[in-house]
């Protein structure tokens, strides 16, 4: 594959390497409300064999999530983000033999994960939560945490070049990051398709990705999560329960513009449908 390497290593053992192969990350919702299997691994138990049954069908990463990003959604508090995740995350934190991670764009929230045994955070507001300037950079820096620094806004319109908005932002981001004395190989980019865009958007962001690997001559690795989303919806009339195939082309499209990691429900087929990809891209 091609793109850019990085490994990471954590004080449990733990290890990643994004680069050598495309990496599949494993959605894990323990939100009651979720827009595609809210309630369906509600308990801690529930939660760990269906982390399990992931890893085993292909999975690098586990992210475990514990307030619904679906569209309309109302943010609830740190604290009760807090109580809903800590049982989760004492169950799975050591439990399983690859790096767990917590989506949450809240820096009390991330400081609380990473104190129990966290690996990556994943950042929905890519660092730039408004209610909270600089702090889930600092809670990154203090804890050496690798960021998955997503792309986002208020509202689907936008007054320039819908890419250079992008690479506006995520320079932003990266600004932030270093300000706070993050380690720049602790950042990956998430174009955040579904999250502020139109479906016509984001169709447009897949066509280009490739323009989001590099910013000002420096490369990034970029982790693409269309799992299951409207966008695939409103292309093909497919209710969520019928997205799977149509997920897997996006990110069997993702690898060939320079994507290392996919974010998905359905590890298994996609899992597969990556190998494959790679196997291709691969060959001599």
């Amino acid at each position: 594959m091609a793109g850019v390497r990085r490994k990471y290593r954590w004080p449990d053992g733990k290890t990643l390497t994004i680069g050598a192969r495309t990496l599949v990350m494993g959605i894990l919702n323990v939100t009651p409300d979720s827009f595609s299997d809210g309630g369906a691994w509600n308990t801690p138990e529930k939660a760990l064999a269906h982390a399990r049954q992931m890893v085993a069908e292909g999975a690098d990463i586990i992210d475990v999530g514990a307030e619904s990003s679906r569209p309309g959604f109302v943010p609830m508090g740190a604290e009760e983000e807090m109580e809903r995740l800590r049982p989760f995350l004492e169950t799975l934190s050591g439990a399983l033999d690859v790096p767990l991670s917590v989506d949450t764009f809240k820096a009390e929230t991330a400081a609380m994960a990473a104190k129990m045994g966290v690996h990556l955070l994943n950042d929905i507001w890519g660092l730039q939560y408004a209610p909270e300037p600089g702090k889930m950079a600092a809670v990154a820096a203090q804890y050496n945490l690798p960021v998955i620094v997503m792309h986002n806004q208020e509202g689907k319109t936008y007054t320039q070049d819908i890419i250079a908005a992008m690479q506006d932002f995520f320079r932003r981001s990266i600004q932030i990051a270093r300000a706070a004395g993050m380690p720049e190989e602790n950042i990956i980019l998430d174009p955040g398709i579904g999250f502020g865009k139109t479906p016509e958007g984001n169709l447009t962001i897949l066509r280009r990705l490739e323009e989001l690997t590099e910013l000002d001559g420096e490369k990034w690795p970029l982790l693409l999560g269309t799992s299951r989303k409207s966008f695939i919806g409103a292309a093909l009339d497919l209710p969520v329960t019928e997205r799977m195939e149509a997920t897997g082309a996006t990110c069997v499209w993702g690898i060939t513009k320079g994507c290392g990691i996919v974010r998905v429900h359905d590890v298994r087929p996609i899992a597969r449908m990556c190998r494959m990809m790679d196997a291709i891209l691969e060959a001599k």
